[in-house]
């Protein structure tokens, strides 16, 4: 059986993402390492050490300095697509804690089928879905 340890989101300036992914998100940093062709820098939820953001520049040793342009371009118009799921247990409270911290917001808390979830761009443009998830259904109902 195969488990997803890692993932990453594109960022263009890695301290700009620790500010914002454990700042204001509140993630904690897994590993800050350089590795003297980069800097390995990994976020996670607090206290879950299993599944891991990669925080990767937009740069070489990634991607050659024409697609790292390109790939820049991308994320920051938001056309990169969904790049981190989040769960809270108060969308709606979560979204007003945000907000103030200055957030952006691209869709406000709505109701769905499977729970409340609203919608963040990070600094870089990179699309963010928080979701407060329905309660199971009841059993033999």
């Amino acid at each position: 059986m195969l488990t997803i340890t890692h993932s990453h989101v594109w960022v263009f300036d890695l301290d700009e993402a620790i500010d914002f992914y454990v700042g204001t998100l509140g993630f904690e940093i897994a590993t800050d390492v350089d590795l003297e062709f980069m800097r390995w820098v990994t976020v996670q939820a607090p206290g879950q050490p299993e599944r891991q953001v990669l925080l990767e520049l937009t740069a070489p040793p990634s991607l050659d300095p024409g697609s790292a342009e390109t790939v820049r371009d991308l994320v920051s118009k938001g056309a990169t697509g969904f790049a981190l799921g989040l769960t809270t247990d108060d969308c709606r409270g979560t979204y007003e804690a945000l907000r103030a911290k200055g957030v952006e917001f691209v869709e406000e808390p709505t109701e769905r089928f499977y729970g409340i979830d609203c919608a963040i761009r990070d600094p870089f443009g990179n699309q963010i879905r928080i979701t407060e998830p329905a309660p199971p259904p009841a059993a033999g109902g």
